[in-house]
């Protein structure tokens, strides 16, 4: 069996990360870095907006990463099976709304846990073949990166 990709000579593997979501999800982690940078580096004025664009970008991105799983479950038959996989992954968005409810510091601190349980929930969708090896690759990089930032900014 060949791992590259059908009808593409000289394809990347098929269990390669994609070049497009490897460069825009690290991309991505820019917003993460920006404001802790902001925080730990720049002066007191800056602080408020520096919480302020971590706090609310990591809940859009958790909420993103959360309906990941409602796309892969389009393609689901199984009606048990489709009720679990949309069933958690509409758990990031509320977590991430409930999170811009709170405080910069107690908000943040919630969206930190709620990236390390939908990473195991992403590691559980690709051990069952729910989405394909390099995205749970991906996550691990990604998630490390975005738990980092969060717990730099809440040991500020």
């Amino acid at each position: 069996m060949n791992p590259t990709a059908p009808g593409k000579p000289g394809a990347a593997p098929a269990t390669a990360i994609p070049t497009a979501a490897l460069w825009l999800g690290g991309a991505g982690l820019i917003p993460f870095i920006a404001p802790v940078a902001a925080l730990w580096l720049g002066s007191a004025g800056w602080r408020d907006l520096a919480w302020l664009a971590l706090h609310a970008y990591a809940a859009v991105i958790l909420g993103f990463t959360g309906a990941v799983g409602w796309g892969a479950a389009l393609r689901e038959s199984d009606a048990s099976r489709l009720w679990r996989a949309m069933g958690w992954s509409v758990i990031p968005a509320l977590l991430a709304w409930v999170a811009l409810l709170l405080p910069h510091p107690q908000g943040v601190a919630l969206l930190l846990l709620g990236f390390a349980v939908q990473y195991l929930m992403d590691r559980r969708a690709v051990a069952m073949g729910w989405l394909p090896a390099w995205y749970g690759r991906l996550r691990r990089v990604l998630t490390a990166g975005v738990t980092a930032c969060l717990a730099l900014a809440l040991a500020f």
